[in-house]
């Protein structure tokens, strides 16, 4: 399986969302769904294979008048493959509808990354390595680190240990069997909630809201197809591997 992807939502713990399945009619995709704006954080399209997805970024907002949901982008993007980063990034007017975000669209050739800033839109090739992509942008490893990124913790603590340990993910073995020691470390790798380094993540706002890390994704693409993991819990709410399970991703 020569393309893993570890995907870490981190959101608004009252926000409401879907687990993965095909919720767009007429389209072949399989994703979260939100349920505030209808689009999704991650999306997979099982026939090519391709996976997409997004993270929240930093810089300027859009203006409220024309702002739309940053969600349809990895809809767009796992449908229409690498060609729809590159129209984005030709077309100014249409980013500028959109807060500033980090896209991601990975296929068996190449992963190509889509990052916007509210004024200044950039492509970046990710090469065969192990990369980690935050909010602050690419911050792993450090030789192609973003400036803004490379003092990442994040990136720091778990990048070189995610590289050791590059799992098998074969698609016909359990998920403990498929992903090994990837499962300890999308646990959080035993870091408080609360450390700059950690992964798992919750937060208590003054406003009284929760903010923190809702749901975990596991997701490998080979040449035969894909295999699509999915915790809805964060992981150290019951003990780890057990609240893994495999996406379906036949019509069905």
């Amino acid at each position: 399986m020569p393309l893993l992807l570890l995907g870490v939502r981190v959101e608004l713990a009252s926000r409401r969302w879907q687990p993965p399945a095909r919720y767009w009619p007429g389209s072949p995709l399989v994703g979260g769904r939100d349920e505030e704006a209808g689009g999704t954080w991650l999306a997979v399209h099982p026939d090519v294979p391709r996976v997409s997805c997004l993270l929240n970024a930093r810089g300027q907002q859009a203006a409220p008048g024309s702002r739309r949901s940053r969600g349809e982008l990895p809809l767009r993007a796992a449908a229409d493959g690498q060609e729809a980063l590159k129209q984005l990034h030709e077309e100014d007017g249409a980013l500028a509808r959109y807060d500033p975000f980090l896209l991601i669209c990975a296929d068996l050739s190449s992963a190509l990354m889509l990052s916007w800033d509210g004024t200044r839109a950039a492509l970046e090739n990710l090469d065969q390595a192990t990369h980690v992509i935050t909010n602050a942008g690419h911050a792993y490893p450090p030789a192609s680190a973003a400036p803004e990124a490379a003092e990442d913790p994040k990136a720091r603590h778990f990048g070189p240990k995610f590289a050791a340990h590059r799992p098998g993910a074969d698609p016909a073995a359990t998920i403990a069997g498929a992903w090994g020691d990837w499962l300890t470390l999308a646990a959080g790798d035993g870091l408080p909630r609360t450390d700059p380094a950690a992964i798992i993540v919750r937060r208590d706002l003054p406003d009284g809201r929760v903010w923190g890390t809702t749901s975990l994704t596991l997701v490998a693409l080979g040449p035969d197809g894909l295999r699509y993991d999915f915790q809805p819990v964060p992981a150290d709410d019951d003990g780890g591997p057990a609240a893994w399970y495999p996406v379906a991703l036949d019509a069905a």
